[in-house]
């Protein structure tokens, strides 16, 4: 290769470093550049956060990579990488396990890396992270200007430590300017997905006030952490966020659970204790299920985020406290307001700010990043050598509906890895999950094709129920068309999202 096209794609690299790009857009322009300059079939840039390196870009890897967390213990070709200050290559026999066995995506269905290099990259002296190359081809790297990667890398890190301090900037601008405790630095909420990016710009408002909060979404959908978001990037972050399930509270204790008790207040009630608020007082307390608490409870509950007082159980007197509260539900409490189970008062007092998760089935290929979460946890966990999605199962993941939503989605893929592992072996360098090893195959049983062209009318019926009749048939064979995914249904019959839920439970389907 002549220097010319190294010329042009450098130079095109420092003029990115003047441009205004997110982080995401800036290291994916750089991997693009790196695969059409030096032959692989695969890149990553990987940033150190110990014990895990975890990838921020990818190119010719499977999606789900992004979402996975590589242990460095655990990964001995990244560790031997991290240790040291040249460039590594290793051989194409080399018996060390390779990350991204399994990942890389090729028609050819060959699984193994037989070629692979990497570097640690540094910033003003310090161990930032990896980039890596890899090839399915033993010899793949033998023609590589090995003068022009290094550039590359020195090109690489520059890119790095611009993305830094323009992130850096950005924070002072938004005066967010605090040190998360130790305990809150790991809570992470992947998506990449416009849903996920605004709500992850709510929590970022939500975060600089104290205002009372109300988390609503469907079960699975993650709403504790969301309420560990806003509580690790709020200026209570050093003080604790207590946890509350409202649903598992027996009705006999749960003014205790929550307010505490006085000596002697009730049978069993040997000294003082301290209730759920005061443990929180000057951090967060996190009422999940909020909408399964008594109305008597409700009433106590109100007085608190009133007044900031609490009155234990068996004394007459106040207690002060400074407790943010965070509730969340997955019930429809307007609902429960309207039958008399839930008082309108609170709601209002809870829902200053109520904020909507979105369910997987509208995240798009966020799913495919939090399946990487999962299956890097699976694999430490059955202490396999490398776990991946078959292309099929992904597509099954894509189309699936997910009432479960996260939750369901993190306990099937634990049980597809168990039940993979079987015929395939522990000791087997990647054990594929395949769709049969899903639990979701009976969705794609859907009704016969109705032609539009082909459908008979009743002249017996009037005109709306004739029309309603084309309709439901019309729909019908877009969701089979769609893998009855309801969302992409709306989308490609160009009706509102919400205005297509109302139309399915009105037509019945």
């Amino acid at each position: 290769m002549t220097t010319e096209p190294f010329f042009h794609a450098f130079i095109a690299i420092v003029n990115d470093l003047s441009r205004h790009l997110s982080t995401e857009k800036r290291y994916q322009h750089l991997l693009q550049t790196l695969q059409q300059l030096f032959p692989c079939d695969a890149c990553a840039l990987l940033k150190l956060e110990p014990p895990f390196l975890v990838p921020l870009a990818i190119a010719g890897l499977s999606e789900d990579t992004l979402g996975r967390r590589f242990l460095i213990s655990e990964q001995p070709r990244l560790a031997h990488i991290l240790a040291q200050r040249h460039i590594v290559r290793f051989a194409a026999d080399s018996t060390l396990p390779d990350p991204y066995d399994g990942l890389i995506e090729n028609t050819a269905n060959q699984l193994h890396v037989h070629d692979c290099m990497g570097v640690t990259l540094y910033i003003d002296e310090q161990a930032w992270g990896v980039l890596t190359l890899d090839a399915l081809n033993p010899q793949t790297f033998d023609v590589i200007n090995h003068q022009a990667l290094q550039t590359f890398v020195s090109l690489t890190e520059a890119t790095v430590k611009a993305a830094n301090l323009i992130v850096s900037l950005e924070s002072q601008v938004k005066q967010v300017q605090q040190t998360l405790p130790a305990e809150t630095t790991r809570v992470e909420m992947l998506g990449n997905s416009p849903q996920m990016r605004a709500l992850q710009q709510e929590i970022a408002v939500l975060a600089q006030s104290d205002l009372a909060v109300l988390i609503l979404g469907e079960t699975g959908v993650g709403k504790e952490l969301v309420a560990q978001q806003i509580h690790s990037q709020s200026k209570r972050a050093r003080q604790p966020m207590v946890y509350v399930n409202c649903a598992a509270l027996p009705e006999t204790i749960a003014e205790s659970e929550l307010f505490g008790h006085q000596k002697g207040a009730f049978s069993g009630a040997v000294s003082d204790r301290r209730g759920k608020f005061e443990l929180a007082n000057g951090g967060t307390i996190f009422l999940d299920e909020i909408g399964e608490l008594s109305l008597n409870l409700q009433a106590k509950i109100l007085r608190t985020l009133q007044n900031g007082e609490i009155q234990r159980v068996g004394c007459d007197s106040y207690h002060k406290v400074d407790s943010r509260v965070i509730a969340a539900t997955n019930r429809n409490l307007q609902k429960g307001i309207a039958e008399g189970q839930f008082r309108s008062d609170l709601y209002h007092r809870l829902a200053v700010y109520p904020i909507q998760v979105p369910p997987l089935r509208e995240r798009g290929k966020d799913v495919l990043l939090l399946a990487g979460l999962f299956l890097e946890k699976n694999k430490q966990r059955l202490a396999l050598q490398g776990l991946r999605l078959d292309n099929e199962a992904k597509q099954a993941l894509l189309h699936y509906d997910w009432p479960g939503n996260i939750r369901e989605l993190e306990h099937l893929l634990s049980r597809a890895a168990l039940k993979a592992i079987t015929p395939q072996g522990r000791d087997k360098r990647v054990v594929s999950i395949f769709v049969q090893h899903l639990d979701i195959q009976p969705l794609f049983n859907s009704p016969p094709v109705v032609s539009p062209s082909a459908v008979s009318l009743d002249e017996s019926l009037s005109f709306k129920q004739q029309i309603d009749q084309f309709s439901r048939q019309l729909i019908l064979q877009k969701l089979l068309e769609n893998q009855q995914n309801k969302t992409k249904t709306a989308q490609s019959l160009g009706i509102d999202k919400g205005n297509f839920f109302r139309l399915l439970k009105r037509l019945e389907i």
